[in-house]
């Protein structure tokens, strides 16, 4: 974990919120729904661990030589308290698909073979790429 205040600072409520766009454009369903999904779906150990190591790889990246750790989660902190519900859906790219799938299998609302297809070599990597690229448009939309 980037670091230890990152749970503290972005909630699971914060992360239900900030995906609910993404999740609502990706399955066609309106906000209210899209939103109590990712409720249900972050309160899940395994899906909010997944999610926070996206975003912990985005702040990692955001890092710099002059930028202290603690500096870029107050940024995040005072980001949250201001933005968290102006976030934009992000770009549906297959990597971003993937992280989809994964919370609809964990919502029951993807068929099981679906697994599979996260559980290859191919799969994994292209999980952990979106994972990272929704980190990363989490990130940018909060950090300005």
């Amino acid at each position: 974990m980037f670091s230890p205040r990152l749970t503290h600072v972005l909630t699971r409520q914060d992360l239900a919120l900030l995906l609910a766009p993404t999740y609502a454009a990706s399955d066609s369903v309106d906000f209210d729904e899209a939103h109590e999904r990712m409720q249900r779906a972050v309160s899940s150990p395994r899906i909010a661990d997944v999610l926070y190591d996206g975003l912990s790889a985005a702040l990692e990246e955001r890092k710099s030589p002059r930028t202290t750790v603690d500096e870029l989660i107050d940024n995040l902190s005072a980001g949250v308290q201001k933005r968290r519900s102006r976030i934009k859906p992000a770009r549906l790219t297959p990597a971003i698909s993937a992280v989809m799938v994964l919370l609809n299998l964990e919502l029951g609302h993807a068929p099981e073979m679906m697994r599979g297809a996260l559980d290859n070599p191919k799969g994994k990597a292209l999980l952990q790429e979106g994972l990272r690229e929704l980190g990363a448009h989490f990130v940018s939309g909060l950090i300005k």
